[in-house]
């Protein structure tokens, strides 16, 4: 930076930055959607995991008990260790990269839905049994919208966990992507490392931002609450 006279090749100025991202756009898209479609997929599978097994979970004594246990034990997996033997076994493809993010994004969901589900009014439970309503009534008209709240917060974390997750698994194996850049960036290029990690950023929060924005509208009754 100019004003510590510090090289680039050191450590980038903003500028330096800005000027890297504005003189190769293509680059800098090309490579953010690979990390992008990686996210998505990953995110999109984790999340239907997640709710199928929260919504098991709240139905079935059995199920909880026997596999609630092996998705808390998931979580203790060193990931840094177990992304490098997915590349090993399944390439540099977007296998290994969907497996790393599902299992970073289906645990908040599960949790969070789980709480959720069991969150509803047992008045409006018992009511409703009392009109003999079905399990399936009850999870559509009661539990689920209860849980809405949960899911959305839960959400907003798995989505940056789902780019981060993303970027993380290309450290140790990918064609192209953002983690790519990072790291062909950190061999004395810091400027398009740096200019990486701003568009990981940015893309995270835009991310968060925009379910913040579905949840708004999938609450109406939150939104008129102001909260």
């Amino acid at each position: 930076m100019r004003v510590l006279a510090i090289p680039n090749s050191i450590l980038a100025s903003p500028s330096a930055i800005l000027s890297r991202l504005v003189s190769e756009p293509g680059l800098f898209i090309d490579n953010s959607g690979a990390t992008l479609t990686e996210a998505f997929l990953g995110f999109l599978f984790g999340f239907a995991i997640g709710i199928a097994a929260a919504i098991a979970t709240v139905e079935s004594r059995l199920f909880e008990r026997t596999f609630y246990p092996i998705f808390v034990t998931s979580q203790v997996i060193p990931t840094f260790a177990l992304a490098p033997l997915l590349v090993l076994w399944l390439g540099f493809g977007l296998e290994p990269k969907i497996v790393i993010i599902v299992l970073w994004v289906f645990f908040p969901i599960t949790v969070n839905m789980v709480k959720g589900l069991k969150s509803a009014d047992p008045g409006v439970i018992a009511l409703m049994r009392s009109c003999r309503a079905s399990r399936f009534q009850l999870l559509r008209f009661v539990q689920i919208p209860a849980s809405l709240p949960y899911l959305f917060a839960a959400t907003q974390l798995a989505v940056t966990y789902a780019v981060l997750g993303a970027v993380f698994v290309e450290w140790f194996g990918a064609l192209k992507g953002l983690g790519k850049l990072m790291l062909v960036g950190a061999y004395r290029q810091t400027d398009l490392m740096l200019a990486s990690v701003v568009l990981v950023s940015i893309l995270a929060l835009v991310l968060f931002v925009g379910v913040r924005l579905v949840a708004r509208l999938a609450m109406p009754w939150l939104r008129a609450s102001g909260k």
